[in-house]
């Protein structure tokens, strides 16, 4: 186990808390999605930049999936998660949740109730 040290964000240059707490409770970037490779990022980020890059770099993964390779996207394979992240899993419009296509692709499949954002193509009829 790793300890709470003050770090500066190779970002922005903001100083923020990373790590474990002696309480056992995860760093708080364990909160995100596992899709940084190690070498991807010098050094932590602070929660802003690193909300950041995620939102990036899944919305860079999402333009690559279509309705035809949707059901075998990598995403559905990652550690399943009960939090969902503002800006990356959903947007609140006119007090609704919208859920993007990131939240569908992590599901795995299609709920056929016709979503805004739905990746495996399904439209509603009507």
């Amino acid at each position: 186990m790793n300890t709470i040290k003050v770090k500066k964000c190779s970002s922005c240059g903001t100083a923020f808390n990373c790590g474990d707490t002696p309480e056992g409770n995860k760093c708080w970037c364990n909160d995100f999605p596992p899709i940084f490779a190690p070498t991807d990022v010098v050094d932590c980020l602070c929660p802003v930049c690193f909300k950041n890059a995620c939102a990036v770099k899944i919305e860079d993964y999402v333009t690559t999936v279509s309705p035809d390779s949707a059901l075998d996207n990598r995403a559905k394979d990652l550690p399943k998660t009960t939090s969902l992240i503002e800006g990356i899993d959903y947007y609140v419009e006119n007090g609704n949740y919208v859920f993007k296509a990131w939240f569908h692709l992590k599901r795995g499949h299609c709920c056929q109730n016709g979503c805004r954002h739905c990746p495996y193509g399904f439209e509603k009829e009507g």
